[in-house]
């Protein structure tokens, strides 16, 4: 280990958030060791803001609740406490053990770790040092302690060295770390794309084999960890080193049967644009809709599934469709699991591409006031870059229409209404109804 004093590093109380400067401040003057850790260290070192404050510690959860009323205990897996303040969320973990150390004590009945045959951690709720915590840490460049009592940084497994050379190095044999957690290979490839560093070498080996683990993660976890991929403004790279080590194919499956060796179908492109789209609104400071990029990168297998369903089954092309927008959300939720409040604009957004075409009537004026009619017009221009002439017309058209004033709109209406040629087309009348005779009386008059 290697302790760097104050004045050998940058880091200053001034860039760590309030709330978190406040949470170590009580930890330590109630006699608990309390650190700065991880990523907020190394964001820190590397001169970038931390997005999150993440906080270790030698008191157990219980201890750590009994001091904090704004305190909630969370997780099974990983038994964490989270300081609320407002909409800032402090996270505080307990220093982890070994897993061959773990024995119920009496300070804390809940010490246990359990895995699978597989050697995938299912809980592991052991504690102990910080020694033995910057041991279990996964990369070295995340076993980084940053302590409030004097201001010092530990570094644990030469972390500080691979920031300046810009190395993503796992921490101990890398199969055996993968397989106690898969998700740590998706945090190798977040990092290196997040902090533009390479992956050594030992670290990616395995990777590639071992892609298929991620399909035993739990479908909730793993919608959590795509955000942090793709939405986190390094998405289009994230994504290329995804596919390079075989880890996006397991996360969308859907998408991977459309993958060519060009790299240039539809889909390629559409999630190329997509993502890149969203890199530059979150350099922006833009938000950004999850749903929309599950739309666009979901849209051409959606509609393959459609086409192939109407010529299989008969089915107008319409009703396929909404039965392959079912399907096709149906089965990326069992590996994503996309809530539904996304999957319901996802399927608002694919429903209103079917519907921009019918522009007669009070129908154009009627699609101008629908709820999601913004995102589903820009996913219909979108659509253009990626389609034929006819999608482009029709983009062009809304967007003039959107923009024109009533009067322009009305006629704009009128001529889809006439056709082409601009000529009103005679109203066509309705047939008359032919009454019926009257029933003839049986009773006689007398």
């Amino acid at each position: 280990m290697q302790i760097f004093q104050r004045q050998e590093h940058g880091i200053s109380r001034k860039d760590i958030s309030e709330n978190a400067l406040k949470v170590l401040y009580r930890l330590n003057k109630a006699g608990y060791d309390a650190y700065l850790v991880g990523g907020g260290v190394r964001d820190l070192l590397l001169d970038k803001q931390p997005k999150d404050f993440d906080i270790a510690t030698n008191a157990t959860p219980e201890e750590i609740k009994k001091l904090f009323r704004n305190c909630r205990l969370i997780g099974r897996r990983f038994r964490l406490a989270h300081i609320l303040f407002g909409r800032d969320v402090i996270e505080v973990a307990t220093f982890r053990g070994h897993h061959a150390d773990a024995k119920p004590n009496i300070r804390n009945k809940q010490n246990i770790s359990a895995q699978n045959q597989e050697g995938m951690l299912l809980r592991d709720n052991v504690y102990g040092t910080i020694d033995e915590d910057a041991e279990r840490r996964d990369f070295t460049i995340n076993a980084l302690y940053y302590s409030i009592k004097d201001f010092t940084v530990s570094d644990y497994a030469n972390g500080v060295h691979d920031l300046e050379n810009r190395i993503v190095r796992l921490m101990g044999d890398p199969e055996t770390r993968y397989r106690e957690d898969p998700v740590r290979m998706l945090r190798a490839v977040r990092f290196a794309a997040k902090l533009d560093m390479d992956i050594e070498e030992k670290t990616a080996a395995p990777i590639h084999q071992l892609s298929t683990l991620l399909q035993d993660i739990p479908a909730a976890r793993l919608f959590e960890e795509s955000l942090k991929l793709l939405q986190s403004g390094n998405g289009l790279e994230t994504y290329k080193l995804l596919r390079h080590y075989n880890l996006f194919q397991q996360l969308f499956p859907l998408l991977s049967e459309h993958f060519t060796e060009e790299q240039n179908s539809q889909t390629e492109q559409m999630i190329e644009h997509i993502l890149a789209a969203t890199d530059k609104r979150i350099v922006e400071d833009k938000r950004v809709n999850p749903a929309f990029m599950y739309a666009a990168m979901l849209w051409y297998p959606m509609v393959t599934r459609a086409e192939e369903i109407s010529f299989t089954s008969g089915l107008s092309y319409y009703d396929a469709f909404m039965v392959a927008s079912n399907d096709i959300l149906d089965e990326q939720v069992k590996t994503i699991a996309i809530p539904r409040r996304f999957t319901t604009t996802v399927r608002d957004i694919w429903q209103q591409q079917m519907r921009f075409s019918r522009r007669t009537g009070k129908r154009a004026f009627k699609m101008l006031e629908h709820p999601k009619f913004r995102a589903a017009y820009d996913f219909l221009e979108m659509r253009a870059l990626f389609e034929g002439d006819d999608i482009k017309e029709l983009a062009g058209w809304w967007n003039e229409f959107q923009s024109a004033d009533r009067n322009k709109r009305g006629k704009m209406v009128q001529l889809i209404n006439d056709g082409n040629g601009g000529q009103r087309r005679p109203r066509r009348r309705r047939p008359q109804r032919r009454r019926r005779p009257q029933a003839k009386s049986s009773v006689k008059s007398s």
